[in-house]
């Protein structure tokens, strides 16, 4: 009978964090707050870097998850690759709202992982916010709101609009996300990749300095 090697796979990556600090209870990596900040002249999916021509964009992964699930197995098998960018914004790693709540705060785990890896490496990293329903980002079901834990404040930020507004109510939603993340982490910048309605918008567009990038379908389109 042939022998069989038997490998465990935690699932866990220790590596990704090793000489992070963490943040809160739920102890998630801490992305450091850059030593000056640094606003992206453009950005460019993860998925498209192939069509990138001079490589002065931020890497970003607002879009469907399968695109960058490589890169959160893996991410030393991009590294080469990440740093020849001027940065990234981490990983938009879905939080849909029907999703358990362990699996969102998963899902924020492996963001800040996955940014501190490449932080710790030298590549400039801006943290992306992203928030589910309100359990994740108020204190009315657990004592932490764990979409801005692991994130400085007073820096900069990177949010998505892309997809992630299309009903009532997600906007409802992202709206009430928006205000409290400004709130929580009062940020110098929020860069927002998508659509900025006033409906959503309008209450906050003086509470920092927004940056906005057309989704890359849209910029695609005006190319044409």
């Amino acid at each position: 009978m042939p022998k069989h090697k038997i490998i465990i796979d935690d699932g866990f990556n220790p590596e990704f964090v090793e000489g992070a600090k963490f943040d809160g209870i739920l102890e998630m990596p801490c992305i450091e707050k850059p030593s000056e900040i640094i606003i992206p002249k453009r950005v460019i999916p993860f998925s498209k870097i192939s069509q990138s021509g001079d490589h002065s964009e931020f890497v970003t992964f607002y879009e469907y998850d399968i695109e960058f699930s490589d890169i959160l197995k893996n991410p030393e098998k991009y590294y080469e690759l990440i740093k020849t960018f001027a940065g990234i914004v981490t990983l938009d790693n879905s939080l849909y709202r029907d999703m358990p709540l362990q699996a969102q705060m998963s899902n924020t785990y492996r963001n800040r992982a996955v940014g501190y890896y490449y932080q710790k490496r030298g590549v400039y990293v801006i943290p992306n916010i992203r928030w589910g329903d309100e359990r994740s980002y108020t204190t009315k079901i657990l004592p932490e709101k764990f979409a801005f834990l692991g994130i400085p404040k007073h820096s900069i930020v990177s949010i998505g609009t892309y997809g992630g507004i299309r009903s009532r109510e997600d906007k409802y939603f992202f709206k009430h996300g928006l205000k409290a993340m400004l709130e929580e982490l009062l940020p110098e910048v929020v860069l927002v990749y998508g659509a900025m309605p006033d409906s959503i918008f309008a209450d906050v567009i003086n509470k920092t300095k927004f940056v906005h990038y057309p989704d890359w379908i849209s910029c695609r389109k005006r190319r044409m």
